[in-house]
């Protein structure tokens, strides 16, 4: 180990699984998003997809909405089945993202030199069971996905809840994400940090600090 750095810790998202095709954006909105592809199966425009979900989704991506609930209130305001909307969800996540293999062969060999291995990512309940089979995750020493966990990025208590996790300080971790804006907070705590763009460039910074 190089630099004192004791664990890795990858997001999910546009790092350990990868969108399949570029996002396109129009007017500040994605418009070939997964969101976009729920609303087009369901028959209905993405603002309708969007006032669907309204605040229920954002809470149930800190936990504060069971799956359950969650199913429950948007299936009736899209006028469908709760079995059917799941899996309509279940399939846009999976249409639209496809797991990183090269970066999770990384992690794995990383985690055969004594490195400490993890995830960090904001996830509601269906973008969690969608992304993140059990069988690859629980190859990591660690995984804190907001959804369980009732706390999500940027708030600095989910990086302090993982380091507690992991019993590290935060000198000791590396985080890599593909948001700036989940990286700021945790370099204020003192983690170490790398953006995420592409398994080519992460690989370079990685090499460059000796990882």
């Amino acid at each position: 180990m190089k630099r004192g750095i004791k664990a890795i810790i990858f997001d999910v998202g546009g790092v350990l699984a990868l969108p399949i095709n570029p996002i396109k954006v129009e007017k500040g909105r994605q418009i070939s998003g997964v969101h976009s592809i729920i609303a087009r199966k369901l028959g209905i425009s993405l603002d309708q997809w969007f006032d669907s979900i309204d605040t229920i989704y954002a809470k149930s991506i800190e936990g504060k909405s069971s799956k359950e609930k969650v199913l429950e209130i948007i299936s009736k305001n899209v006028k469908t089945s709760e079995k059917n909307l799941k899996k309509i969800i279940l399939k846009s996540y999976k249409k639209k993202f496809k797991q990183n293999k090269e970066l999770f062969k990384k992690a794995f060999e990383l985690k055969k030199k004594a490195y400490k291995i993890a995830v960090l990512s904001d996830q509601w309940p269906f973008s969690k069971e969608a992304l993140m089979p059990p069988k690859l995750y629980r190859r990591f020493d660690e995984v804190v996905v907001s959804c369980d966990v009732g706390i999500r990025k940027p708030n600095p208590k989910i990086y302090k809840f993982l380091l507690n996790k992991l019993k590290l300080k935060p000198n000791q971790v590396l985080f890599i994400d593909n948001q700036e804006w989940n990286i700021k907070p945790a370099k204020k705590l003192g983690i170490k940090t790398l953006l995420y763009k592409n398994n080519k460039q992460l690989f370079k910074e990685l090499d460059k600090i000796g990882i």
